[in-house]
C-alpha cells in the first residue's frame, strides 16, 4: 500500500491510500469521511482491483481548507485524488453520504467513470432525510458524545453491536468534542441537508460494509466484473 497527499486550490491537504492492481476503484466514505472505514473492504478488494481511498477534508489526517463544505466540493476533492493517483477512469463506490458525493462526481465528470456503485445512499433530499440529519445536527450541538453514540446505534443492528462493542467504544473515544471537529461535522451535515442497479442485504444495518464485509465485497467484485 502506498500513501500520497493532494493539496487543493483552497489549501486543504488530503491524505490518500492506494493498494492493489487492476481496475481502479475509488472508495468514497460516508458522513465519517474516514479512509479507515474501508480498511477491511480495501484489503479484500485490493486482491482484484487497484483500490484508492482517502480521508475527506477536515477528517483524519486531512486538513479542512478554506472553501465552504459542499457535496460538489467533496466531489472535486475525489477527482483530485484520482488525478494524483494517475488514474484517468475508475469505478466509483460511495457509501451513504459517499453515495451523494459519487453522484456529484458522475455529474461533474461522467467521462472519468467506468462504473458507479451506490451503497445505502439516496438520490435526493426528502422529509425523512431532512428529519434524520436535522436531528443529528441538533444532537451534535447538544452533546458530541451522544452524537457519536447515535451514529453507531442507528447504523448497525443491535445484535451486531453487542458482538462488536469495540466499535461503539471507538466511536465515543473519537467523538467530535473539539470546536474544530464540531465545525467539520456540522458543515458535513449542512452539506447533506442542502443536497441503475441495486442489491438488498436482509441483515447488516445501514453500515453493512462493516457488518457484512464478505457479502459486500463479493457483490462489488461481481458488479465490476460485468462492466
Amino acid at each position: 500500500m502506498s500513501n500520497f497527499t493532494i493539496e487543493t486550490p483552497d489549501g486543504a491537504v488530503l491524505h490518500a491510500f492506494k493498494e492493489g492492481h487492476g481496475q481502479p476503484l475509488l472508495l468514497v466514505s460516508g458522513l465519517s469521511g474516514s479512509a479507515a472505514f474501508w480498511s477491511e473492504i480495501a484489503a479484500t478488494l485490493s486482491r482484484s482491483f487497484q483500490v484508492i481511498r482517502f480521508d475527506q477534508r477536515g477528517i483524519g489526517a486531512s486538513t479542512r481548507g478554506e472553501a465552504p463544505c459542499s457535496i460538489d466540493l467533496l466531489a472535486q476533492d475525489s477527482l483530485a485524488v484520482l488525478d494524483a493517483a494517475g488514474v484517468s477512469r475508475a469505478v466509483v463506490l460511495g457509501h451513504s453520504t459517499g453515495g451523494c458525493i459519487a453522484q456529484a462526481i458522475a455529474k461533474q465528470a461522467p467521462g472519468r467513470l467506468d462504473g458507479l456503485i451506490l451503497s445505502a445512499s439516496w438520490l435526493k433530499s426528502g422529509r425523512y432525510i431532512n428529519a434524520v440529519f436535522g436531528a443529528r445536527r441538533a444532537v451534535l450541538a447538544t452533546d458530541p458524545h451522544a452524537y457519536a453514540a447515535v451514529s453507531v446505534l442507528a447504523g448497525y443492528q443491535p445484535r451486531w453491536i453487542e458482538a462488536n462493542w469495540h466499535i461503539y467504544d471507538a466511536a465515543l473515544a473519537s467523538a467530535p468534542v473539539s470546536e474544530h471537529a464540531r465545525i467539520v461535522a456540522r458543515e458535513r451535515l449542512d452539506a447533506l441537508l442542502a443536497f441503475d442497479r441495486r442489491a438488498i442485504m436482509e441483515t447488516g444495518g445501514h453500515l453493512f460494509p462493516i457488518s457484512r464485509p464478505d457479502a459486500f465485497t463479493a457483490t462489488v467484485a461481481e458488479w465490476i466484473g460485468e462492466l
